[in-house]
């Protein structure tokens, strides 16, 4: 029975160990949540007011030469695959990988740690990723893109919803496509839109790899401190379990212990 009980002691302090580990790291992803929303709003705004400038720009006939406006259909395709630097956070990384292989004759690009061990990449980091980083980037395939290298880029990354929901999703940017109708009233672009369009394109794709990557460190950070949460209240609940457990082999123990001492009284 002692063997017992010292076993269940071991196994309470293992689980509190664990319970512990796992509210610092609940509580240091709450301390990044109220920063990364704020990066991720920003980003938004951004998005949106590229979106609509390349909107004006695309509509143009003009436009239409561009080579970033160029439609091709040999099966090349590339796609940014941004993911988090480390795991413990739910289903995030798994949902994103399981988007991506939806895509299986694609050529990833890879954000962020996890990523970048999965497709062989050199790592960076997802959650220190700078804008120079994506120009650097965007730079690179929007010249393989104009040299006719590949047909079509897209960007998988994490929608955040709530801190409870998080979706991964798939944004194509190239080729631009031809806007219907937008709001141009009052917008003169110099020397005209096809010139300005070639060379805002670079800009444009480095804008939403930046913004993909603030919203799923966002969505990253969420997911691991409701994981962190769950994990939490899972280990309390183990403790009182095994605590209990614990208490009545004890109580079982101090019987017998009783019992011996007094059948060796009556002898």
């Amino acid at each position: 029975m002692s063997g017992n009980t010292k076993t269940l002691r071991v196994r309470i302090k293992s689980v509190t160990s664990t319970m512990q580990l796992t509210k610092a790291m609940g509580l240091v992803a709450s301390s990044k949540i109220r920063r990364a929303n704020d990066a991720m709003q920003k980003g938004r705004d951004y998005c949106k007011a590229l979106e609509d400038t390349i909107a004006v720009l695309a509509a143009d006939r003009e436009s239409l030469k561009s080579p970033y406006m160029q439609v091709r259909d040999t099966g090349r395709t590339k796609i940014v695959v941004i993911a988090g630097d480390r795991g413990l956070a739910g289903g995030y990384n798994a949902n994103v990988f399981r988007l991506a292989s939806t895509f299986p004759d694609a050529e990833f690009i890879p954000i962020g740690k996890r990523a970048c061990e999965r497709y062989g990449k050199e790592i960076n980091s997802s959650e220190h990723y700078s804008f120079d980083d994506a120009l650097s980037l965007a730079t690179e395939l929007c010249e393989e893109f104009a040299e006719g290298k590949f047909d079509r880029l897209g960007i998988i990354a994490t929608k955040y919803n709530s801190v409870m929901s998080q979706e991964a999703f798939i944004k194509w940017i190239l080729p631009f496509e031809k806007s219907e109708n937008p709001d141009t009233a009052g917008i003169v672009f110099e020397p005209d839109n096809l010139t300005v369009l070639n060379n805002v394109a670079r800009e444009y794709v480095a804008g939403m790899i930046t913004v993909c990557v603030r919203e799923s460190f966002a969505s990253e950070v969420a997911a691991r401190r409701m994981a962190m949460d769950s994990a939490g209240k899972n280990a309390q609940q183990m403790i009182s379990d095994l605590q209990l457990e614990y208490n009545r082999a004890r109580q079982g123990a101090i019987t017998q212990e009783i019992t011996e001492i007094v059948a060796g009284s009556g002898d």
